[in-house]
């Protein structure tokens, strides 16, 4: 199962609440396209920024490496160190964009592919909205989730009270 971070866009002119159809989910883990193709990757999902910063970066290390002479077998182990790099950091550089742009992370929900964890997320989301009331029969795990009464706050542990045989 994957976790996917929930992102809420920003209010347009004259919305009173969000668009569930324009939340975006943003799957933790390494991303093989940004890892194979990274600039193409990050100009699919329109992180100009990002791609500015990257291909300074790499005309940066490039030049140094020329510089420096240094072989080429070695030159092409350093760029494939910074591909795997953007392949196991692309998901950070996508919510860092959608923060700059005023996006909010307003959830993490784990699921099966981004369709289970969509609806998933906005079931939950809706509970939350609109909680069970007294005269509800429905519950939630939320509701039907207690915290075990404390013994003596002194004892630190797994032994339930002080002073009793195990």
């Amino acid at each position: 199962m994957a976790v996917y971070t929930v992102h809420q866009p920003p209010l347009r002119e004259g919305e009173a609440a969000p668009d569930p159809e324009r939340f975006v989910l943003v799957r933790d883990g390494f991303y093989v396209w940004a890892f194979l193709l990274g600039p193409v990757w990050m100009a699919w999902r329109r992180l100009w920024l990002v791609l500015v910063l990257y291909i300074v970066l790499l005309i940066g290390i490039g030049a140094a490496l020329r510089f420096a002479d240094v072989a080429t077998g070695f030159q092409t182990l350093i760029l494939f160190a910074i591909a795997v790099l953007l392949g196991l950091e692309a998901a950070t550089l996508w919510r860092w964009t959608l923060r700059r742009r005023g996006w909010k992370n307003v959830g993490v929900v784990v699921g099966d592919d981004p369709e289970s964890a969509e609806r998933r997320f906005f079931a939950d989301w809706i509970d939350r909205d609109h909680p069970a009331s007294p005269g509800n029969n429905s519950t939630t795990p939320q509701s039907t989730m207690r915290m075990p009464k404390l013994g003596n706050p002194e004892i630190i542990g797994l032994f339930p009270e002080a002073n009793k045989p195990r």
